[in-house]
């Protein structure tokens, strides 16, 4: 079995969902290699921009409606090797809770501070940059 490059399967569009002083953060039932707590993601499917799949993943994964404020920036990710975009969003309604039971088995609200035990390697740059000044 050959493994797919970044190009040959669909980019990953994650959701940074801030909401009183807090971030979002949703954990996977099956860790991806390292990752284990990230921010509501998924494919981004035919036809749809990176910031409408970062919405709807959300929405199918917590139940809550966000809308997309604006998009932070692209990579390769590095621990997975996937395409990712990294969409920054302002919850519209809803109360965020494990929707996909399937995928996930848990979701918290977290504060600045607390990012690091959640995600002990690091945040991509320009999301870190965003959390900085919108956590405050």
């Amino acid at each position: 079995m050959t493994q797919q490059s970044a190009d040959e399967r669909p980019g990953i569009a994650a959701a940074i969902v801030v909401d009183e002083g807090r971030v979002l953060m949703v954990r996977r039932r099956v860790s991806e290699g390292q990752l284990s707590w990230q921010f509501p993601a998924g494919e981004i499917e035919a036809g749809e921009s990176s910031e409408e799949a970062a919405v709807r993943e959300t929405a199918e994964e917590t139940g809550l409606e966000v809308a997309a404020v604006k998009l932070l920036g692209e990579r390769v990710h590095p621990k997975t090797g996937r395409l990712m975009f990294y969409t920054a969003c302002e919850v519209v309604s809803g109360t965020a809770e494990v929707v996909d039971t399937e995928e996930l088995d848990q979701l918290a609200w977290v504060a600045l501070a607390e990012i690091p035990e959640y995600v002990p390697y690091g945040l991509f740059e320009p999301v870190q940059r965003y959390l900085d000044s919108a956590l405050k």
